[in-house]
């Protein structure tokens, strides 16, 4: 029997679906045991639009990933992202019916299950309802209420809300794809999880998770989620405006911005030029690196302008609130040549680029610790809390029994035994004929005494037959 807590994460994209395999190794850090990639084609900025393509694209990377690693999975932890989502503050408490008695688990779970009776907006679901500070009889900035004694329990929490047919929809995708969800969460909190410290979070920090639909924010202050945030655009918007600016199609717009794609226009100089390929034996085109960068530019900049409006929003600007670890950047659009210099510029805040490898095995591939995976790596390490074996080896689910090919004799037909005239001429005495068919047709049956009677009027009638001819 598996001993280890084999966990599951599924990062059901705008651009790509991944399904990692992970354990915790002796060390405590995770061990990614197999990882399976597909291309999103049923998700538009988050949201699943096709669901039977959003299935196929699951299936293939969670096939991927059971090949890889060897285990078979029964249920995953999946990322929810999209422009439906929102966040509220809420302040709630609970009375306590002995004040004498210790603050419990049972009393924290009973405030936060009088929260997620919260009324919502027709068509919204809460997601999270996670708890900031408590105060217990009037005495605030509590982190830590268990073990205290007091009568009012109170506590801020911070509520992240999502549209309920978004969320249902990701729900079907995943049982339609033959495995349990086990989880839901928020992805930039899952990618917090992946490339923040806990320093970081206790001084202050805005994690910016740009990807392929949308760009995810989670801000942190003194170790808790203060403010979570997602902005509709993300690296698609960028491929798609170098698409239009350059007239070149999806796919080498995407190739030209991996390659030579810059955030900062002055790097380049005006006579650097790349060549794309004609379209069906036309000419090739040429384009400068300069104007490339100048496209990329101005629609990264609007991005990161958002993403700081939401961090102002938040009240950075008040000392108390001050980020002092700055941003950490992740996700793919993290890997954009001189982003994190542009946000810099930008928001004047110290910046990072956030990779998962801090809580990875040293064995770890360098590809998984690229800030592509980091949701992935943080849904691994969210399904890990949830203690559930998530996958198990392929022996035990899948053993196939051993095929083995061997040579069948066909069967032998058994003769029928009917009456026939020319059967009489086939037997010597009525003696020999009665014995051939009790051996050959086993025991007797009625129809068989029914035909043999016949049998024997048949043959008496010919003996009457023969003695009168005589």
């Amino acid at each position: 029997m598996e001993k280890d807590n084999i966990a599951v994460g599924l990062d059901i994209g705008t651009t790509k679906i991944v399904a990692m395999i992970g354990k915790k190794n002796e060390y405590g850090k995770l061990e990614i045991l197999g990882i399976g990639k597909s291309k999103s084609l049923g998700v538009a900025r988050g949201v699943v639009n096709n669901i039977t393509q959003t299935i196929q694209s699951i299936q293939q990377a969670i096939l991927e990933a059971e090949n890889n690693s060897g285990y078979k999975i029964k249920d995953v932890v999946v990322g929810i992202a999209g422009q439906h989502i929102r966040s509220i503050q809420h302040t709630d408490y609970i009375s306590r019916n002995n004040p004498e008695e210790v603050i419990g688990e049972k009393d924290i779970q009973l405030l936060i299950d009088q929260v997620n009776k919260l009324a919502m907006l027709p068509g919204e679901e809460i997601i999270h309802v996670l708890p900031q500070e408590f105060k217990i009889d009037g005495q605030s900035e509590i982190k830590e209420p268990i073990g205290m004694y007091g009568g009012r329990l109170e506590s801020s929490f911070h509520v992240v809300v999502g549209q309920a047919s978004s969320i249902r929809n990701v729900g079907r995708c995943i049982q339609s794809s033959g495995i349990e969800l086990s989880g839901l969460t928020l992805e930039p909190l899952a990618s917090a999880d992946a490339v923040l410290s806990q320093e970081e979070k206790e001084a202050g920090v805005a994690l910016i998770d740009i990807g392929g639909g949308t760009t995810d924010l989670a801000i942190f202050k003194d170790g808790i989620i203060r403010h979570t945030a997602v902005i509709p655009f993300g690296g698609n918007v960028i491929t798609d405006d170098i698409k239009e600016g350059c007239s070149i199609i999806e796919k080498q717009a995407e190739l030209l911005k991996i390659k030579f794609g810059s955030a900062w226009p002055g790097e380049n100089k005006d006579n650097e030029i790349v060549s794309i390929p004609g379209l069906r034996g036309r000419e090739p085109k040429e384009i400068s690196l300069k104007n490339l960068s100048k496209i990329i530019h101005a629609r990264v900049v609007e991005i990161v302008e958002q993403v700081f409006a939401e961090i102002k929003a938040y009240g950075h600007e008040d000392p108390r609130k001050k980020l002092i670890a700055g941003i950490v950047l992740t996700g793919g659009g993290a890997q954009l040549k001189h982003i994190k210099q542009l946000v810099e510029y930008i928001t004047g805040m110290d910046t990072r680029i956030g990779y998962p490898n801090e809580h990875l095995a040293g064995n770890s591939s360098e590809e998984i610790s690229s800030p592509l995976f980091a949701t992935a790596v943080g849904l691994v390490m969210n399904s890990i809390e949830n203690s559930t074996q998530s996958a198990i080896r392929m022996e035990v689910v899948n053993e196939q029994p051993k095929v083995v090919y061997r040579t069948v004799e066909p069967p032998v037909q058994q003769p029928r035994y009917e009456v026939e005239e020319n059967y009489v001429e086939k037997v010597e005495t009525m003696e020999h004929a009665r014995e051939v068919k009790t051996t050959k047709a086993g025991p007797e049956s009625t129809e068989t005494k029914i035909r043999r009677s016949f049998f024997d009027r048949y043959v008496d009638k010919i003996k009457d037959f023969l003695d009168n001819a005589e």
